[in-house]
């Protein structure tokens, strides 16, 4: 049977799809992460830097594989769906779902923020009545620039991105010149230990910092050659982002002023970190440039996570867990402006009640991670129930790379404590129940349903799992599993849950993309399974 393509223009060109990568993984994280993680790891979030860019790019291999042989609007969320059936897809649909909806909120949060400095009535730490209406009138520009065309976003991303990605690059250059080489000792490297770098790493925006590597693949329905394009994007922007933010944190811990650190790193604490730095440093010209970039980087990653989010509803809507009518797309722009105006409605929902930066970087950064970890675990399944599917780009070291990133990404998500734990996985166990329960009390078929249970089985054992870990291990849990056991009980729960996910995927997968070629086992023969 086949079907027409997904009413989406192919017009984002190779610089295009790899600025949106950039362009999502440069924007408030880099004013305020590498403060906090310096205060939680000290001169050692270096490392959190590295680790988090090698666990993130591994992921991002797993998914580009995906999204060079699936190009599909909100990708992330179709493959779980795709592999393992409707009850995977609708527990990682809302979790998405929380994760797009946050981001841009979070990010004209981070443009008021450092505009106070300048304006100290919009409110520092949390925002005064007129603080919250300029977030507004920021989220109303962002919804514009989306609804006029995918192209006109596109074009506008690519040359946002590229001015502020020379922003931070003369800031690194700038403060080198103040280099301290003592200030790396300031405590000892590892200020708080090793435990310090994997707690920077889940709690202060750095794994936050690098999930915009998962815009490429969102948009990989509007690209052009998305074989091609977006396992290329995708690792251009990674590795441009990583070694971006390795140097910022370089340059910040060795141009802070010795007596800044009298109370050691955890006592450092500046409002509008770069900024403020400069200031003391007598550079009041980059100051005003730094604010002035304040309004450009997370405006730039507002303007993608605002796109993104709507493809992400879209999406949601075609596994059908969600309304239909999010799948309405405008014939004369590609933009889905049904889903769009919904996107528009979240975010200035998690603006209320005046919330922090650090508050809403929690939220979305736990809740991403939690999403990602299936993608390696649908790759898997589908080099078993659909090995001759098209995959311009294929995976070399597949068996090593994807269980290896399953595992790291437990390991963040471990890190981030009992606190987030606790209602995550909680969230995802309810969101498991009340899937069940609507679906009897609409008297669905019940051999239907014990499928859908059975292809989840692996991911109720993950959560149950983890959640018993994290309450007793040594990140916010009880301490009952000491270091490093807690951790070795991580990885090893991560390496069966790989497996069994794998194993337990839907023998045929359903695609709905077009010319996705499998083998349909039933009958041995290549089939193309469409809309």
């Amino acid at each position: 049977m086949k079907s027409k393509q997904e009413p989406f223009k192919r017009k984002l060109s190779l610089i295009d799809v790899t600025f949106i990568g950039l362009g999502a993984m440069i924007g408030s994280s880099w004013m305020f992460a590498p403060q906090t993680a310096v205060q939680l790891a000290g001169p050692a979030a270096l490392l959190s830097w590295v680790i988090a860019a090698i666990a993130l790019g591994m992921l991002a291999l797993v998914y580009a594989e995906l999204g060079g042989a699936l190009p599909s609007a909100g990708g992330f969320i179709r493959y779980p769906n795709y592999s393992h059936g409707d009850l995977v897809g609708f527990i990682i649909s809302c979790m998405s779902f929380i994760t797009y909806s946050v981001s841009a909120s979070l990010e004209v949060v981070a443009i008021r923020t450092y505009l106070s400095a300048w304006w100290p009535s919009l409110g520092s730490h949390n925002p005064t009545v007129l603080g919250w209406l300029i977030q507004l009138f920021l989220l109303i520009t962002f919804f514009l620039i989306n609804y006029w065309s995918v192209n006109v976003f596109g074009k506008i991303n690519s040359v946002v991105t590229i001015i502020k990605f020379a922003v931070p690059v003369l800031t690194i250059i700038v403060l080198l010149n103040y280099f301290t080489p003592s200030n790396f000792y300031v405590d000892g490297f590892l200020t708080n230990g090793f435990g310090g770098v994997e707690s920077a790493i889940a709690t202060a925006g750095i794994a936050y910092a690098f999930i915009g590597f998962q815009q490429t693949i969102n948009f990989s329905a509007e690209a052009k050659n998305p074989g091609r394009t977006i396992p290329i994007a995708t690792m251009l922007s990674i590795g441009l982002a990583g070694l971006l933010y390795f140097l910022l944190q370089f340059a910040y811990i060795g141009a802070i002023p010795g007596h800044l650190l009298e109370n050691g790193w955890a006592g450092l604490s500046l409002g509008s970190p770069f900024a403020d730095l400069t200031a003391l440093l007598g550079l009041m010209w980059l100051m005003n440039l730094l604010m002035a970039d304040a309004i450009l980087s997370p405006g730039g990653a507002a303007n993608v996570g605002f796109g993104a989010t709507a493809r992400i509803i879209y999406a949601w809507a075609k596994n059908k867990t969600f309304f239909k009518i999010f799948t309405n797309v405008d014939e004369k722009t590609g933009v889905p402006r049904v889903a769009l105006w919904f996107t528009f409605i979240l975010a200035v929902f998690w603006t209320l009640p005046f919330p922090s930066w650090e508050a809403l970087v929690s939220v979305a950064a736990s809740s991403a991670i939690m999403a990602f970890i299936t993608g390696p675990i649908s790759a898997a399944a589908f080099r078993i129930t659909a090995p001759d599917l098209h995959r311009p780009f294929k995976l070399k070291g597949f068996a090593v790379i994807a269980p290896i990133a399953f595992i790291i990404s437990s390991f963040i998500i471990y890190w981030s404590g009992w606190k987030t734990i606790s209602w995550l996985f909680a969230f995802e166990l309810f969101l498991f129940v009340a899937y069940i329960v609507v679906w009897k009390g609409k008297r669905k078929s019940q051999t239907i349903l014990r499928k859908q249970m059975k292809t989840a089985s692996w991911l109720v054992f993950y959560n149950v799992s983890m959640f018993i870990l994290s309450w007793l291990g040594t990140f916010g849990g009880n301490g009952w599993i000491l270091a490093p056991w807690d951790q070795i009980f991580v990885a090893l729960l991560s390496v069966v849950t790989y497996y069994w996910g794998a194993k337990s995927a839907m023998p045929n997968p359903v695609f709905d993309t077009d010319h996705v070629h499998i083998v349909d086992k039933s009958d041995l023969s290549v089939s193309n399974r469409t809309t």
